[in-house]
Parts: structure tokens; C-alpha cells; sequence
């Protein structure tokens, strides 16, 4: 249904406070679930799933975060609008990465485990659907797309240091169709595309760490132990997207310092000089540095000193806190525990 608005001059004072209304309404689309619910029900949005599909498809003004929050529920109308969104998607003799790309970018993919996998899940049934033939199964499709994803990351993070060769890609996808290999120059393709151009992962404010930090896991002021310098210094810290971000003021649009959660562990730690600590550190790779960056008092980005990081909270409660946050932080990335999984039924069914 048109959702113009009409001129101000034919309404109602009645009118336009229902107007009003309903721009709050679609503004506040799907940051509560509640925002369809409201559309339907005043019939300003048609029920019928495909129609409720094209709304979100077109996405004029909505937020792509909420979009695949969404998509993401596993109520039945939800998933049967999944179904008719990615239907609304022309994947047609576009190479994977290229399909990848136009999916990635109507929608914000969400954290949960659950919700990518359905997600993925239907984007690959609706790839093969589209390509016949190029792949065995849907399987290799869903693996393969993890792959891409998984390899924009290593390649495009400024975090992440050891940029993976192609020879680690090919590794990664042994077997992974229906038991065979896949043609070496298939995945030379998707290899150079991606490097070449990472994906654009839609931001709704177009600014990367505002988006980032908008809605964090946890933040607070703590102390941090320096990592050349042994001194105590009072950071603002904030915890999202699987990393740890600190500032020198709550004001401060850039962090001083990044801390990729991946493969690290965290721990209570005494301190003689203070309390309440805790300590992230490598469980693999005790003594060496921890992948990290901090900005110098030049503004440059530069390598972390530390091996480990102590931090230290106000309370043992909120120092506990800290830790059951960064714990559940290191493991919510769930791409590696789907793929293993996937894999493990590709194998299975040999």
C-alpha cells in the first residue's frame, strides 16, 4: 500500500495526529516488532506475505538492522516472509560472491547462531534454485557463503594481521561438494572478487563506529594497566561486535584502543597494587603479543604492547559482571561453529 503522505492543508487536526502517528510508527519499524503488527492491523500494509516481502525488500527508509532482526524471528509469519524476501532476490547466473553481495546489502545480518543460519540456509536453497547445477547441493552452497564471508573479514579488518593466500582458501573448501573439490578456478574467482572489493555492509547512520558503539553488549569506566608503561590509567570501555573498545572520554567519536576478543580467554586476576581485576590474555600463546591497535600520542595506529591486559573494576560484582559479558562476547561468533557443523553433514552423507 502507498504510504505518500497527503497534503497538510486536507487534514484534520484528527488526521494528523494519525499521521504523525503512523510516521513514529514506520520510523520505529522493526526496532520493535510491534511496527508491521501496527501497519496491518491498520490496514495501511496489506497482510498477504509477499506484499509484506516487498515493503521490506524496497526498504525505503526503514532500518536495515531491524530488517534482518526481522527476518530473523522464528515466528511462522517471519520465517514465511524470510522465504519471500530472499525470493524477492534475482540471483541468476551471478557467481556466488556477486549474489552475496546484492543479499548482504538489503538487510543487516544478526548476531544469533540461530537466525544466520536460517538466513543462509534459505539464501543458499535460493542460489541453487536460481543457478542450477553449479553446486551439488545445497550444502556446498551455505558452506561456500560462510568461506566468503568468513574471508572478507581476514581480508578487510584492520585488526586482523595475517591476511589469509589463496592456497588457505582452496584448504578451507576440501571436500565440501558433495565430497569433491571444487574447480580451482571457481574459487580463484570468488578469491580475487572478494579481494579486490570487500563487501558494503548497509550501516543505517553511515558511520561506521557510531553504528558500531550504538547499542553495545556493555560499557563503563575501569582503570587498564599500561603495556610499556606499567601505569594505571581510566578508560571508558565498551564491548560490542565481539571486540573491546576503549576511549579516553565518553565524548571521544574514535576509540585510543582495539581489542579483537577472537581466540583470546579472560580470567579474575589478583593484583597487588589493585583490586577487583581481570585479565584477558591468549590461552595458546602465553608470552607473545596480543593482535591488537592503540593510537600513539602522534594520532598514528599502531601495533599493542601487551601480552595480556588487566583491567581493573570498581567492584568485584561489576568486575564479574565484565567477565561473564566478555565471555559470552568471545563465543558469539558463531560462523566457524555453522560451518563445522554443515561440513560435518556434507561428510556424513558419504
Amino acid at each position: 500500500m502507498d504510504l505518500c503522505q497527503p497534503d497538510a492543508e486536507e487534514l484534520t487536526k484528527g488526521e494528523t495526529e494519525e499521521l504523525e502517528q503512523i510516521k513514529w510508527h514506520r520510523k520505529q519499524l522493526l526496532e520493535d516488532i510491534q511496527g508491521i503488527q501496527y501497519l496491518t492491523e491498520h490496514k495501511l500494509l496489506s497482510t498477504d506475505i509477499r506484499e509484506i516481502a516487498q515493503f521490506l525488500y524496497k526498504g525505503e527508509g526503514l532500518s536495515k538492522t531491524a530488517i534482518g532482526t526481522y527476518l530473523g524471528e522464528r515466528d511462522p509469519v517471519n520465517l514465511q516472509v524470510l522465504q519471500a524476501f530472499v525470493d524477492c532476490h534475482e540471483f541468476a547466473n551471478l557467481n556466488l560472491v556477486q549474489a552475496l553481495r546484492q543479499f548482504l546489502w538489503s538487510f543487516r545480518l544478526p548476531g544469533e547462531a540461530q537466525k544466520i543460519d536460517r538466513m543462509m540456509e534459505t539464501f543458499a536453497t535460493r542460489y541453487c534454485l536460481c543457478n542450477p547445477g553449479v553446486f551439488q547441493s545445497t550444502d556446498t552452497c551455505y558452506v561456500l557463503s560462510f568461506s566468503v564471508i568468513m574471508l572478507n573479514t581476514s581480508l578487510h579488518n584492520p585488526n586482523v594481521r595475517d591476511r589469509p593466500p589463496f592456497e588457505r582458501f582452496v584448504s578451507m573448501n576440501r571436500g565440501i561438494n558433495g565430497g569433491s573439490d571444487l574447480p580451482e578456478g571457481q574459487l580463484r574467482s570468488l578469491f580475487d572478487s572478494i579481494k579486490s572489493e570487500p563487501f558494503s555492509i548497509p550501516e543505517d547512520d553511515g558511520k561506521d563506529l557510531t553504528h558500531t558503539f550504538f547499542n553495545p553488549d556493555r560499557e563503563g569506566w575501569l582503570l587498564k594497566l599500561g603495556g610499556r608503561v606499567k601505569t594505571w590509567k581510566r578508560r571508558w570501555f565498551i564491548l560490542t561486535d565481539s571486540c573491546l573498545y576503549y576511549f579516553e572520554y565518553t565524548t571521544d567519536k574514535e576509540p585510543r584502543g582495539i581489542i579483537p576478543l577472537e581466540n583470546l580467554s579472560v580470567q579474575k586476576v589478583d593484583d597487588p597494587k589493585k583490586p577487583f581485576c581481570l585479565e584477558l590474555y591468549n590461552p595458546s600463546c602465553r608470552g607473545q603479543k596480543i593482535k591488537a591497535c592503540k593510537t600513539d600520542g602522534d594520532g598514528k595506529v599502531v601495533e599493542g604492547k601487551h601480552e595480556s591486559y588487566r583491567i581493573s573494576a570498581a567492584s568485584a560484582q561489576e568486575r564479574d559482571q565484565w567477565i561473564e559479558a566478555i565471555r559470552a562476547s568471545i563465543t558469539r561468533v558463531p560462523f566457524y561453529d555453522l560451518v563445522s557443523a554443515r561440513k560435518k553433514k556434507i561428510a556424513s552423507k558419504q
